[in-house]
């Protein structure tokens, strides 16, 4: 499994991210813990090859290896978040990778939905996520997406737009989107790469459903 390891500059904080595996994302404040908790995740994020057909590709993927080791932006020391593209995130990136990061994409999307649908309304307290409940949590994860990430391939959603109803429609506006701006019919991003879009998009969705799955108090959710 190819990682990629991302120092914060004032190596307060570290993110690793398996780069063929959009959403497998986890930090640490070292980079031992960054790397140790990415591998501790691999369980947790199986799901999402098997929802894409690709859980052979994921099963004989072998040990985490970290082959790139770089310095991130400073929001990189804030949040132990990954917030720039990798030297193996290049921008046009391949058309048939972008179909199987997209594959990946939905299946992180749709794993969200169902554990959204079948955890408690209120979250356990906690210092993550500064206590928000069910709600909150699939508001703000729907919102920086679509309000937020989707302005980088041109599009354009009103606020609350993609909420309820208009979930499936902006999902598919988004796909549309970066496939559009894969074919170069968009303007190029100045600072990221759209694998790195899609990858940033995952592993948002994916950080918030693991979040609510730890946070349950329902006991109906059951980590995979």
């Amino acid at each position: 499994m190819r990682v990629v390891l991302e120092r914060g500059p004032k190596g307060r904080k570290h993110a690793a991210f398996a780069v063929d595996w959009p959403g497998w994302s986890r930090g640490a404040k070292t980079a031992e813990g960054a790397v140790e908790t990415l591998a501790a995740y691999r369980d947790r994020y199986r799901p999402i090859a098997v929802r894409a057909g690709l859980e052979r590709a994921f099963d004989d993927g072998g040990p985490v290896e970290v082959v790139e080791d770089r310095i991130g932006p400073g929001s990189t020391d804030f949040w132990g978040i990954s917030f720039a593209p990798s030297s193996l995130e290049p921008d046009p990136m391949d058309a048939s990778e972008l179909e199987r990061k997209i594959e990946l994409l939905q299946s992180c999307w749709a794993y969200f939905d169902e554990v959204a649908a079948g955890v408690s309304a209120e979250m356990r307290k906690g210092p993550r996520g500064g206590g928000r409940d069910r709600d909150t949590i699939i508001s703000h994860t729907v919102r920086v997406e679509s309000e937020n990430f989707a302005r980088k391939v041109g599009l354009r959603i009103p606020e609350h737009g993609a909420l309820g109803d208009g979930l499936a429609r902006y999902r598919a506006a988004y796909v549309a989107a970066m496939r559009a701006y894969q074919r170069g019919e968009l303007k190029p991003m100045k600072s990221w790469s759209l694998a790195f879009l899609v990858r940033h998009s995952a592993f948002h969705t994916m950080d918030h459903a693991w979040e609510m799955e730890d946070k349950d108090l329902s006991g109906a959710t059951v980590r995979r």
